[in-house]
């Protein structure tokens, strides 16, 4: 990963988990709001049926003139006061005495939550019912803990997505930047052997060496830079879907084709062997230029030195037949994408055969391959559902 895609997936982490983290927090602290007052309106009941059932129990302690006699909860987690009407101290089991404040009604302080009730009987000398527990409190914290943790698991797992997603979303483009790289690379590979023979053939016709087979060097380098900036040309600025159809003689562009590509094949020493019957069919001159320029081209490109290529144009199909290295089942299946090569030292930058692929597929002509490793390969297209009569 270089510099680029490391700043690019920096970025996109740091806005991703960003706007997620806000918006995970700012729903957290929604629902922390409504459980905190779930949990107070809890408490708070709690204590109010508490305290009713001591306010109950000093009712009927009094009705039967008797003296209300405290007795403790069985809960641990409960505890009580008793006040009269000049607010002294009458009865108490509470764990924080300092924080009873007669004042209010229902507060939290010193960790607990306290509630204050009133008994307004002139008879009756207890006048505040004291109610205190830490329950609501320790639900509190426990509920902080929990969304504590529920946060950072949830954090962390937006990170792990966002992360997963981040790699998915830059797998094409880096995918894209390595063949665009290799494409750079094989292009100044590819330009590289006819610029060399070409400056080389100059070099030599100045000195008067062998001009006949200098100026066949030069027409096969020249043709050669010719047929790969065309191809380069057609696949990054022409849009297939753009055509110009005409009525053509199929088998005279495809002897142009074998006329022009004599000239390259001889460098390699290849004889290329033709039997073209006529046919007329109706397509882009251009386009069937390409189609056909590309296949023989694929075939001169992987075969061996002192070959023979075979063309043939008979009932509506075109086929190109080479006996060069092959290709194996594995890289047949993508041997028509864009920038996919066969193995060969001999280069090429895999977009000869896509070009062909796109105007099959824009023509429903049907594009077949049969190969085998080290015998060679044979390109066939079926022209049946151009062909004018």
């Amino acid at each position: 990963m270089n510099k680029a895609e490391r700043k690019a997936l920096i970025s996109f982490l740091s806005i991703y988990i960003g706007s997620a983290m806000l918006l995970l927090g700012i729903l957290f602290y929604f629902y922390y709001q409504e459980e905190i007052k779930s949990l107070k309106t809890s408490c708070s009941m709690e204590l109010k049926n508490a305290s009713m059932k001591i306010r109950t129990d000093i009712l009927n302690a009094y009705m039967h003139d008797k003296e209300y006699i405290p007795k403790e909860f069985n809960s641990a987690i409960l505890r009580f006061a008793l006040y009269d009407k000049d607010k002294k101290l009458l009865f108490s089991n509470l764990d924080e005495q300092d924080a009873v404040d007669l004042k209010k009604v229902f507060y939290e302080q010193a960790k607990q939550h306290f509630l204050i009730e009133t008994i307004n009987e002139a008879k009756i000398p207890i006048h505040y019912i004291v109610m205190q527990t830490c329950q609501g409190v320790r639900n509190m914290d426990n509920l902080k803990i929990y969304m504590s943790i529920a946060f950072i698991l949830s954090s962390l797992f937006i990170g792990l997505i966002a992360f997963l997603l981040a790699k998915l979303l830059l797998k094409p483009v880096r995918e894209k930047v390595i063949h665009m790289d290799n494409f750079i690379k094989d292009s100044a590979h590819e330009l590289n052997t006819p610029i060399s023979v070409l400056m080389t053939s100059v070099h030599m016709l100045k000195n008067g060496k062998n001009s006949e087979k200098m100026m066949r060097y030069i027409l096969s380098s020249s043709k050669q830079i010719s047929q790969i900036y065309n191809d380069i040309h057609f696949s990054a600025f022409n849009d297939i879907d753009e055509s110009i159809d005409e009525i053509l003689f199929l088998d005279e562009q495809i002897a142009d084709s074998v006329e022009f590509f004599s000239d390259i094949a001889v460098t390699k020493k290849i004889q290329i062997e033709s039997n073209l019957e006529k046919i007329k069919v109706k397509m882009d001159r251009t386009k069937a230029q390409k189609l056909v320029n590309n296949i023989i081209s694929n075939a001169i490109k992987y075969s061996p030195l002192n070959s023979k290529i075979k063309v043939v144009l008979k009932d509506n199909i075109f086929t190109v037949q080479d006996f060069g290295i092959g290709i194996s089942e594995e890289e047949r299946k993508e041997i028509f994408k864009r920038y996919k090569r066969g193995k060969n030292i001999e280069g090429g930058f895999g977009i000869g055969l896509d070009i062909v692929n796109r105007i099959c597929n824009f023509y429903s002509l049907k594009l077949d391959l049969k190969s085998k490793v080290d015998e060679g390969s044979t390109f066939s297209v079926d022209f049946s559902s151009i062909i004018f009569q």
